[in-house]
């Protein structure tokens, strides 16, 4: 890693001396964060795994294989890496590698220092906005330390296949894989709030993650009406859509775009989004004095916002029965089979839902 800031392009952006990851961080992601190492096994899987895992061997493989980005190569790409760690004061720079795949992705990864891979895909696809922001999204996660829980998410993923065939020897794996994926998903809102404060171009955020949807026909794709689909995404169905939504989502790593896209303006639209802009944020000094108690607080707050303000069915449904409309047994059975409430009604149209396809994961890491 590079160890100063020398040659930091000259930018009209604000910068954010000792700024706290806590600044920008998602309340779900910390509270997956700290659900995940409660869970049962985790802490003696990550410490074995800590002392495992082929670190040198995944530098050396991106060293030989992929292109180090430097003032000698992607040039554009090494001031963009400056500038976010000067904007987020990110004291050591990561090393940063372009690698040879279509499929528009990036990553950070590694347990004592992180690394940054774009796929050429990405690098292809985005414009020079765009891009900054994706490479703010990844120092944001390099700010956050979340690079050591990202590396042992992937190689618990390849070993879960690896280990599929022994009885039983699969279901601890995939339980912390599951847990892992989780706190993954939200992770990346936090990242994609740092990507923000970076690029602090609201529209190029938007347009990266539209083009990560849709490739690069921007002519053919409206800002506006993207965000549009993922108001319809959570408000349209019933209860059974719910539930394929979450099927959906299992198997990724990902959240889906439009619904990144959706928390990112909410979020930039917000008055702690202002409070940061203005040079109101918490400072890494501070860190040390930071109240765990205040922290499920925040994030126990802002799961009962969202289940309070939510478009989605199940997530109305939850609402109701946290208000002592009903019984949540009887008002399920209501919606599932269209009883109306009557007991002995006929059931609905009966029209099953078979079980979601497996999305696969892409855009930022």
């Amino acid at each position: 890693m590079t160890s100063s800031h020398e040659q930091v392009p000259s930018r009209q952006r604000k910068r954010f001396p000792e700024i706290s990851s806590r600044a920008y961080e998602h309340p779900a992601d910390r509270s997956a964060l700290v659900a995940l190492r409660k869970l049962s096994g985790f802490d003696t899987v990550f410490k074995a795994l800590s002392a495992l895992l082929p670190e040198r061997s995944l530098r050396l493989l991106f060293l030989s294989d992929s292109v180090r980005v430097s003032d000698a190569q992607f040039a554009h790409l090494n001031d963009m890496l400056r500038d976010a760690c000067y904007i987020l004061d990110l004291e050591k720079v990561p090393a940063m590698y372009v690698t040879q795949d279509p499929r528009p992705n990036a990553m950070c990864i590694g347990l004592d220092e992180p690394i940054i891979v774009l796929t050429t895909g990405l690098v292809e696809l985005l414009d020079e906005e765009e891009m900054r922001a994706v490479v703010g999204h990844e120092v944001g996660h390099a700010l956050s330390g979340h690079s050591v829980y990202r590396t042992v998410l992937l190689f618990l993923t390849g070993l879960a296949l690896k280990v599929a065939w022994i009885p039983l020897g699969n279901v601890a794996i995939m339980a912390i894989v599951t847990a892992l994926r989780e706190w993954f998903r939200k992770s990346e809102l936090s990242a994609d709030r740092a990507g923000l404060l970076v690029g602090q171009d609201l529209r190029a955020s938007m347009r990266g993650l539209m083009k990560i949807a849709g490739g690069n026909h921007l002519h053919e794709m409206n800002v506006d009406a993207f965000l549009k689909q993922a108001e319809e995404y959570e408000s349209a169905g019933d209860l059974r859509d719910s539930v394929l939504k979450i099927l959906n989502v299992l198997p990724r790593s990902h959240p889906f775009t439009t619904v990144r896209a959706a928390e990112l303006k909410k979020w930039a639209e917000s008055r702690d989004y202002q409070r940061i802009m203005d040079g109101h944020y918490p400072r890494r000094t501070e860190d040390k004095d930071t109240s765990v108690t205040d922290s499920f607080r925040e994030s126990a707050s802002h799961y009962a916002d969202t289940v309070r303000t939510s478009k989605d069915p199940l997530m109305k449904l939850v609402g109701d029965i946290a208000g002592g409309a009903g019984d949540l047994g009887g008002k399920l059975r209501d919606k599932f089979m269209g009883n109306g409430g009557a007991a002995g009604g006929t059931a609905g149209d009966g029209n099953g839902a078979g079980p979601a396809g497996g999305g696969s994961s892409q855009g930022e890491g």
